[in-house]
């Protein structure tokens, strides 16, 4: 059995999956296996990734379904003791398994890690900005303190014994935006994280793709799947609150102004920082305003988000 299962989902990609899977094959740990969903894609994605004679390996395709079935898909069909999920368009550097390996063996008891990320803008790379005190090459946090800049979990970041999916589930077919943010929160609410500090994973940021489009965001179905634990639990509220304030600015963004008011009224205000408060209360023009101004310095390497 390999070590670690690698899960890429892919949905045309070919420009970048070539590069996507050549980061994996150059890692200096080898105990592992590769499984490729091919989600429907109907570019050159395919030809791509059959251009790869590797045993490591594994290639399915599918119909479109999205991502959450793809991912999951690829969790079924895992064998490795870890699961490692990887983007069709990030890449790692060549020591993000080793690196992995060395933190499982040395924490044995921990079941979730994730390392450092770095964005890779029109210009140049940047390191993501994380709310944890750096103690140590690496710290132990709680998922929800650990989170109120950038996310402490990644998607293309993280390695995770796969009984943390047996304990907490996979990811929820239910949800069309934010699904691995969602299952993140299930395991924050299980398990600690280990967070080691070395930058070793890169995000290719592209303000076109899905994750930046104003439409992305939790939709009502995972709000209301947290209504009764955020009431029992105040870093939950807390972690919430921060993607409810970023839905009600991308509905103001979107002219849904019923949808943004709803949002709204379930935010507790005193758990937001006065910038994020000030921000709720402006008009569409100037948050359209003020977000083509932080693309600019995003694409520049200067930027951070608005939305957290």
């Amino acid at each position: 059995m390999p070590f670690f299962s690698i899960i890429i989902p892919v949905f045309n990609k070919e420009s970048f999956v070539t590069k996507t899977l050549k980061s994996v094959l150059n890692q200096t740990f080898t105990d592992f296996e590769i499984i490729i969903v091919n989600d429907g894609s109907t570019d050159e994605s395919e030809a791509k990734i059959l251009s790869f004679k590797d045993p490591r390996i594994h290639y399915f395709s599918k119909l479109n379904e999205g991502v959450a079935i793809a991912r999951n898909f690829g969790i079924e069909k895992a064998q490795g003791e870890f699961i490692c999920f990887l983007d069709a368009d990030d890449f790692w550097h060549p020591t993000f398994l080793s690196t992995m390996h060395s933190y499982i063996q040395k924490l044995p008891e921990q079941k979730v890690f994730a390392t450092a990320i770095e964005i890779e803008t029109n210009k140049k790379s940047i390191a993501a900005q994380y709310s944890i005190p750096k103690t140590s090459h690496f710290e132990i946090v709680n998922f929800f303190d650990a989170s109120q800049k950038e996310c402490v979990l990644w998607t293309s970041s993280i390695a995770i014994h796969k009984s943390v999916l047996t304990t907490v589930g996979s990811f929820d077919t239910q949800i069309k935006n934010c699904e691995d943010t969602e299952l993140w929160i299930r395991i924050g609410l299980h398990y600690s994280i280990v967070f080691i500090w070395e930058i070793l994973a890169k995000y290719v940021y592209d303000e076109n793709s899905i994750s930046r489009h104003w439409n992305y965001f939790f939709e009502p179905y995972t709000f209301n799947k947290y209504a009764l634990p955020e009431k029992q639990n105040p870093k939950l509220k807390q972690y919430i609150d921060l993607n409810r304030f970023a839905a009600v600015i991308k509905c103001k963004l979107n002219n849904n102004s019923k949808l943004a008011q709803e949002i709204y009224s379930e935010i507790d205000l005193k758990s937001l920082a006065l910038k994020k408060r000030i921000l709720l209360k402006m008009p569409a023009f100037i948050l359209k305003t003020l977000i083509e101004f932080q693309r600019f310095l995003t694409n520049i390497g200067l930027g951070n988000s608005v939305f957290r």
